[in-house]
């Protein structure tokens, strides 16, 4: 079979079924298919394909028409220039996030906490960014951690990071000049109406089971004790959270309280500030 013609069956089977942007998903699975580049297929259109790659693309196409993520069937995820391991144990990492990995390296650090690290990609990006930088990850999922060490392993950061079992700051120790995370921000009662994708992601990553902002009041109540005088907290918020969000930090302590957008203009990241004495 010419691979035009089986990308072309495989992509109307996923518009189908929905999926949006279908083209662009089918070319990423017939790349992963064949283990080549998704920019190489432009060259290859008039190829044939080997049945056994026929075959693997339209089971990953199958998969997709069930709503399955095009990262959970690659098994990676793309986020700050690097390839980070996803699994069903982790959230997918997601490109409004990277806007939390440019305003934290807008200053210098040398030791930061990632709190609900996850696959490990914001504390890694960092450190991957920041080579003198070292780091501590945090998750209460010892599965997550188990994907957020590979992830380290295969981005050669794994000796500047630690990662730690620990309901939020319950098992830290010591101060850094900068704790960053991604918590889970969705209500409860939004989780309904979600995409069918994220039912592949654990439900702990997404939702507090309550308001959306239990994490944040965990957090901003406890940052300020594990925070280097004019230390820097940073938090990625839902689009409708940020007055919320930076109401709990100005409660809290926090100064310099900054509400930042995505690139498509919404409400992204709360930045602030810490003007306290360091605890001990």
């Amino acid at each position: 079979m010419i691979l035009r013609d089986v990308l072309s069956t495989g992509a109307g089977e996923l518009r189908a079924a929905g999926i949006e942007e279908a083209m662009r998903d089918a070319r990423r699975l017939m790349a992963w298919a064949l283990g080549v580049e998704t920019g190489r297929l432009t060259l290859l259109e008039r190829d044939e394909v080997k049945p056994v790659a026929v075959a693997t693309f339209h089971d990953a196409v199958r998969r997709r028409c069930e709503g399955e993520p095009v990262s959970h069937i690659l098994g990676w995820r793309e986020f700050y220039g690097r390839r980070f391991e996803v699994t069903r144990d982790v959230l997918d990492p997601r490109p409004e996030t990277e806007g939390l990995i440019a305003e934290a390296l807008r200053e210098p650090f040398e030791e930061v906490l990632d709190l609900g690290t996850g696959t490990g990609c914001i504390l890694l990006s960092l450190l991957a960014e920041r080579s003198g930088a070292s780091g501590v990850g945090t998750d209460v999922s010892p599965h997550a951690l188990d994907v957020a060490a590979r992830n380290a392993q295969a981005l050669g950061v794994a000796g500047r990071c630690a990662l730690i079992e620990s309901d939020w700051f319950g098992a830290v120790r010591g101060t850094y000049d900068l704790i960053v995370s991604n918590p889970p921000y969705i209500a409860a009662g939004e989780m309904a109406g979600l995409a069918r994708e994220l039912s592949y992601e654990p439900r702990m990553a997404l939702t507090d089971e309550a308001d959306g902002l239990n994490a944040y009041r965990a957090i901003a109540a406890g940052a300020g004790a594990h925070l280097r005088p004019q230390g820097r907290l940073l938090v990625e918020i839902g689009c409708a959270q940020g007055a919320a969000v930076a109401a709990l930090f100005e409660a809290a302590g926090f100064a310099d309280v900054g509400v930042w957008p995505d690139l498509d203009g919404r409400d992204r990241v709360i930045t602030g500030r810490w003007n306290g004495a360091e605890k001990r």
